[in-house]
């Protein structure tokens, strides 16, 4: 197909793209800070180029980013305290994602996937996936939803031993650190100042959430840990691994769908 990104095409274009079976991506982002050193926008534009990419190679549209996301967290996100980070709560979320799906389907998408990029995000997808498939699942018996709530699951372990050279601290304390950093310094360099990026640590990243919020479980910066290692080398090998492990899952599943259906 000569278009991928939905918003790009012509309701006509979007009519011959279902009679010719293809599916559709909801990437799924926040409007988040990242640091000094990088944009607000970081998850959603990082959930729709994957998507992108992997649209091309899956017979699948993108679809508008979710461009909001559930309410940021001190432990893996810095938390709603910064300027400029804009939340929805899990309901609101739900039931945004619930009305685009069901729209999808009208317009007559029966290979559905929703790829996620936040991970605060996590469990309101599913919910509105399991709500809207649980009522449609009669009607549209060759309907199949991919639920994609994180990027991947693990990384090689000599992927993981190059991107952050034994200082790994866990993938909820590396918000907009290396691996974000990274990522974003080979997808989109023009956003990043990397001259503003720098290592930052709370006083401690507890287990648990706590309610008032205290300011020693996060970083003034909105830097959780050590941004100073990213490079866009790093960057390249994670997102084509990423991208490659995406893409042949999703060709997978619909195409085990396609035959036992």
């Amino acid at each position: 197909m000569r278009k991928r990104l939905m918003p790009e095409m012509t309701w006509m274009e979007v009519r011959d793209a279902v009679n010719a079976g293809c599916g559709v991506i909801l990437p799924i982002g926040a409007t988040e800070q990242h640091g000094p050193h990088m944009p607000l926008c970081t998850d959603a534009l990082l959930a729709g180029r994957m998507a992108l990419d992997v649209a091309k190679e899956t017979n699948m549209i993108v679809a508008p980013t979710v461009s909001y996301g559930f309410r940021s967290r001190p432990c893996t996100g810095g938390g709603q305290t910064f300027p400029g980070t804009t939340s929805l709560s899990g309901s609101t979320l739900t039931a945004i994602i619930m009305d685009v799906v069901k729209e999808f389907i009208r317009t007559g998408f029966r290979k559905i996937v929703l790829f996620n990029w936040h991970f605060e995000n996590s469990n309101f997808i599913y919910d509105a996936a399991y709500n809207v498939f649980d009522d449609r699942k009669k009607d549209y018996p060759d309907l199949k939803l991919l639920i994609i709530e994180s990027p991947f699951s693990e990384l090689k372990p000599e992927t993981m031993d190059y991107v952050f050279e034994g200082h790994f601290p866990g993938w909820g304390i590396e918000h907009a650190s290396i691996f974000e950093t990274s990522v974003m310094m080979y997808v989109a360099p023009e956003l990043v100042d990397f001259s503003k990026a720098k290592d930052d640590q709370a006083e401690y990243y507890p287990f648990y959430d706590m309610l008032p919020i205290p300011t020693r479980i996060s970083t003034e910066s909105g830097i959780l840990w050590k941004a100073s290692l990213a490079t866009k080398e790093k960057g390249e090998m994670v997102w084509k691994e990423i991208s490659q492990n995406l893409i042949e899952s999703v060709n997978m599943e619909f195409t085990r769908w396609e035959k036992e259906n």
